[in-house]
């Protein structure tokens, strides 16, 4: 079999790269990983040989969303860092049968400039943000070239619309990122609703976010728990530990509780469970997601799951990002209006969730679109395997030694 590359930029595109390339090892493939922006983990976690330096930076790669983090990137060195990455890949690239792009615009060029064939999944871009995809100058070009063998959409839409601007057959054979949280996990004790807390991963902002989130949660009825008709579910990385997680709630008047090896926060009535390391159960499990989170809020929505989105300061999901999202991923996505983290904004999310709780229960319509949604959006559990499959078929029968010399 071949030896790939998988060149991507960012920390989710990092995530669907690291489960494409496990795919791809079980097709036989040799595969290694640079990743453009950000440490690289989901590739570290996987096994998967990082061919460059990685370096983490304080805009987690989001600096492009506003005029000072374009500036702090400048100042960290983002853009040298960058440079540095694209040297490389012209240094290695005769290693590789086949370059595999997971992300945007400068992946795309990185892997036109290599010189070397290209599969490219976009998972960056979406026709549903404007109804029509405008790729940025050079991204229609590059992956208009022979030398792009094949690409890959997010969703159905995307496929047919690049189908018909770029000329060339776009396949949608879902998203890897799913594969994770599609297969079964395990069972959580029943209640009649569940409510799922998505915070996000980066911090500061995942701090904030919560105690925007446990707001919420104050503004919910005492007797949905005091009756254990309700259980809320907090999503939380490891990186945020409990002694961490003390020092933020309790000056809100939260505290922690430990018993048998579970952690909860709680405030009089009200119990919220911390789970770490469990994100696909407490995600199977929900009735309702309550998120201020990227990814994760996609993997919900392909779950089939109702969001409802906390619109919070930033640098990542700010109301411009939610409303954003709910382009992208449709009508089961919900946001209360009102200015962010404001009491009446607050009351009125809570209410909101009130309501899709019990729909979900009830609401027949709801839960049809839900489903149609996930299928047309997000697609079936599996893409990472059939993505390998079509990368595959792409290679020739049988690939000659490969030189490992630059």
């Amino acid at each position: 079999m071949a030896r790939l590359l998988l060149l991507s930029n960012g920390h989710g595109e990092d995530l669907s790269g690291a489960l494409l390339g496990r795919a791809l090892q079980r097709c036989g493939h040799q595969v290694d990983a640079l990743p453009l922006v950000g440490g690289g983990h989901p590739y570290r976690d996987a096994g998967i040989p990082l061919m460059a330096n990685t370096r983490e930076f304080s805009t987690g790669g989001l600096g492009y969303t506003s005029l000072r983090g374009r500036l702090t990137e400048l100042i960290q060195g983002q853009v040298l860092h960058l440079l540095q990455s694209w040297l490389q890949l012209i240094r290695i690239r005769r290693r590789y049968a086949l370059v595999v792009v997971i992300g945007d615009v400068i992946p795309v060029m990185a892997a036109w400039l290599s010189g070397r064939p290209v599969a490219t999944y976009l998972v960056a871009y979406s026709s549903h943000y404007e109804g029509r995809l405008n790729l940025p100058w050079p991204c229609g070009n590059c992956l208009s070239s022979t030398r792009f063998l094949a690409v890959y959409s997010r969703d159905l839409l995307s496929a047919e619309d690049l189908s018909l601007q770029l000329g060339r057959p776009v396949h949608f054979l879902g998203n890897p990122f799913m594969d994770p949280v599609l297969a079964p996990a395990a069972p959580r004790p029943p209640r009649r609703y569940r409510l799922a807390l998505l915070p996000g991963s980066r911090r500061p902002e995942l701090e904030q976010n919560l105690l925007l989130l446990l707001q919420v949660i104050q503004r919910l009825p005492a007797h949905l728990f005091s009756n254990q008709e309700l259980a809320v579910d907090l999503a939380l990385i490891r990186s945020l530990d409990d002694a961490a997680l003390q020092a933020l709630i309790a000056p809100h008047a939260w505290q922690i509780h430990r018993s048998d090896h579970q952690v909860a926060l709680v405030k009089g009535a009200l119990r919220v469970e911390v789970q770490r390391g469990a994100f696909a159960s407490v995600l199977q499990n929900a009735n309702l997601v309550i998120s201020m989170a990227g990814t994760a809020a996609e993997q919900a929505v392909g779950l089939a799951k109702p969001v409802l989105q906390v619109a919070g300061k930033g640098p990542q999901f700010t109301a411009n990002f939610a409303e954003a999202q709910r382009r992208l991923l449709g009508p089961t996505v919900f946001c209360a209006e009102g200015d962010s983290g404001q009491p009446a904004t607050l009351d009125a999310t809570a209410k909101l969730a009130l309501e899709l709780l019990e729909g979900s229960e009830l609401d027949k319509a709801l839960q049809r679109r839900c489903r149609q949604q996930a299928e047309e959006r997000l697609g079936s559990m599996g893409g990472a395997d059939r993505m390998a499959s079509a990368i595959t078929d792409l290679l020739p029968p049988s690939q000659p030694s490969l030189s490992t010399n630059p």
